[in-house]
């Protein structure tokens, strides 16, 4: 019986079952043919030298081909590059046995345990990259076809106990019994795995080993300890070498490293994921909190403080005890059990709850900016944007549902203020209904129709995440890309139907009957420590004046300058600016280029003509030395700039 197709341009074809989707791209034209790496047939990406028949089961089958700039065919690239690692670590080191080979973002990993052809350990390096590079290379250039292969679950399993590869014979295991089980074939090499791959490996054009970390099997520290090798593959040398060029202007915006050598903060093993504010990183976080209240004030939002330490009633009645306990520092005292907020939003409730309220009261639009605790594994930590000390820019809306629109196109406008004034775009994912949730499926799906409704009323296209909203609600998240053209998830915006029945919140409503709030969760920022990690690596440290921690640095020439150097930055400080002097005996050549790496966007030489005349030698950020100017001028045009939070020092 005849397979039949439906064309992305809405065409239809039909073609015989043992037609593979190579033949439909020959058919169509030799150029799609030479560019197509896999099929999409049915919602499923398939091999393109898989008949057609096995994929299609009935009726006419959505087709599309997949090329290297579709990201899932990119996948299907880096996938099969996993496959030539795994290859040519086998031909070196033949005694190795495989575990899992996955895609990632940007790239693939491949987990084992690396052995020579005797079985002895062998612990690689970076120095073992290169070689083993060199075996990818000779796997592609054999241009090696790629073959599928269904087994049966016992003759795949028994082929693997007799290859000694008991982690392939654990996977097998844990498959669902109605799973489909293939093989793929390369030459002499052959893989547990499900694909698609590319037909060849000489299809590989552009590929970089990266690095190689150790970790456990299946994530597990009680399980052996394995070897991850990472790597990248891309469809051209230049994307590739853009690529490694990010790479290594990321390590050197790495927040841990600017941190410390700028005077903001430090970590410390006595508190892991507990972050140590030093005076100038205290100082860009009040600018930061200071920016959000101004902005929260003019929407009419009031600001509470709410305990640190709760007892474990008020987790258990909000949720967070059944279903959040494991993130959670908790301890028992006099026979009571205490958990340390890991949220704001269950006090929040208890703060609703304390007066009796109207439709008129509503909106209620509470902020807190106090500090939370969540455990997180230590494994997991990771600078600023993974800690346990955490504190958020919150905000809980208590709001009718018929004010939901109106509030939601609020929040969305805060947002874009935010985000628009640093220079970073974003794009919003709407995480639905995880598997463990509060409540019930109807209000769930109502609230993430509000949501659907509030985006599309701010013109805003949003990308779907199945299951990734929080246990008691729907949540956006905001994905903001930074100079580099990362992606970081920052704010989120909840909606929540659940907490105030939990809470058993209600409102008088102009009927005279009690009616239940909504509450919209906010966090504009997201949480300070990883908003600021983020904004460091997004300008490398060299913040713009306004939220630069020292916006000028006054430089005497020599020690006889010091008394003029100090009058000119109180001068500063008088007109709101943060200043600072440095009158160290060192040469003023070296405390020059000290202040350039500290990204001072202002330093002012001062020597005996500025002294005599009022004058400051201005040196911008960037621009170089813009001559003396009066130091009246230069404080007035500094608070310009701060007052219109330019992206860049000067004027």
């Amino acid at each position: 019986m005849a397979v039949e197709l439906l064309l992305p341009d809405g065409a239809r074809r039909e073609v015989e079952p043992q037609t593979t989707a190579a033949d439909v791209a020959a058919a169509i034209g030799p150029r799609l043919a030479r560019a197509a790496v896999a099929a999409r047939v049915a919602g499923r990406v398939v091999d393109l030298m898989r008949p057609l028949g096995e994929v299609v089961t009935g009726g006419a089958a959505e087709f599309a081909l997949l090329t290297l700039d579709d990201p899932q065919g990119l996948e299907v690239y880096r996938h099969t590059t996993a496959h030539v690692l795994a290859q040519a670590v086998r031909r070196l080191y033949p005694g190795t046995h495989f575990a899992i080979g996955p895609v990632i973002a940007d790239g693939f990993y491949y987990d084992m345990d690396v052995r020579a052809a005797d079985g002895a350990p062998v612990r690689l390096s970076a120095e073992d990259l290169p070689r083993i590079e060199a075996e990818m290379q000779r796997v592609i250039a054999q241009d090696l076809p790629l073959s599928r292969e269904a087994w049966e679950r016992d003759a795949v399993r028994e082929r693997f106990v007799q290859d000694g590869e008991p982690f392939k014979v654990e996977i097998i295991d844990d498959l669902p019994a109605e799973a489909e089980i293939s093989l793929y074939r390369q030459g002499e090499f052959y893989d547990l795995c499900r694909g698609p791959h590319l037909p060849s490996t000489g299809r590989i054009k552009a590929y970089k080993l990266l690095s190689v970390a150790g970790a456990y099997w299946r994530g597990d520290e009680k399980r052996p300890m394995l070897q991850r090798l990472y790597g990248t593959a891309f469809a051209s040398k230049d994307a590739l070498d853009r690529f490694l060029w990010v790479q290594e202007e990321a390590k050197k915006r790495d927040h841990r490293r600017l941190g410390p050598e700028l005077g903001l903060f430090l970590l410390r093993e006595e508190a892991p994921g507990f972050p140590f504010w030093q005076p100038r990183g205290h100082t860009l976080w009040r600018v930061l909190e200071d920016w959000s209240r101004s902005l929260q004030a003019a929407e009419g939002y009031g600001e509470v403080s709410t305990p640190v330490l709760m007892r474990s009633e008020l987790w258990e009645r909000s949720g967070h005890w059944d279903l959040f306990k494991e993130n959670m520092f908790t301890l028992e005292r006099d026979n009571e059990r205490f958990a340390i907020k890991p949220m704001n939003c269950p006090a929040h409730c208890l703060l609703y709850a304390a007066e009796t309220r109207s439709y008129r009261d509503l909106p209620l639009r509470l902020a807190e900016y106090g500090q939370l605790a969540r455990y997180e594994r230590s494994g997991t930590l990771h600078g600023l944007l993974r800690v346990r000390s955490l504190h958020q820019d919150d905000a809980h809306l208590f709001v009718t549902p018929q004010q939901i629109q109106s509030e939601m196109a609020a929040v969305l406008r805060l947002v874009d203020t935010v985000y628009g004034a640093l220079g970073m775009s974003y794009n919003v994912r709407l995480a639905t209904r995880p598997d463990e949730f509060l409540g019930d499926r109807a209000l769930w799906d109502r609230a993430e129709g509000d949501l659907v409704e509030a985006l599309r009323a701010a013109g805003k296209e949003f990308i779907l995440s199945p299951k990734d909203g929080a246990f008691y609600g729907p949540k956006l998240e905001f994905h903001v890309t930074d100079a580099l053209g990362r992606q970081w998830q920052c704010a989120t915006v909840q909606l929540d139907f659940n907490l105030p029945q939990r809470f058993d919140l209600w409102y008088t409503g102009a009927d005279g009957e009690r009616h239940r709030p909504v509450m919209i969760h906010r966090a504009v920022f997201g949480t300070m420590e990883r908003f600021i990690g983020v904004l460091l690596e997004h300008f490398a440290g060299a913040f713009p004046t306004w939220l630069s921690p020292v916006q000028a640095v006054v430089l005497p020439l020599s020690d006889r300058h010091a008394d003029y150097a100090r009058s000119v930055a109180a001068e500063l400080c008088q007109a709101g600016l943060r200043a600072e002097v440095d009158a160290r005996s060192e040469k003023i050549g070296y405390r020059i280029r000290q202040a350039q790496l500290q990204q001072m966007p202002y330093m002012l030489v001062v020597g005996d003509r500025e002294a005599a005349e009022g004058l400051a030698a201005v040196r911008v950020r960037g621009r170089g030395d813009q001559g003396p100017r009066p130091v009246s001028e230069v404080a007035a045009a500094m608070r310009r700039e701060v007052a219109e939070r330019r992206a860049e020092p000067g004027w």
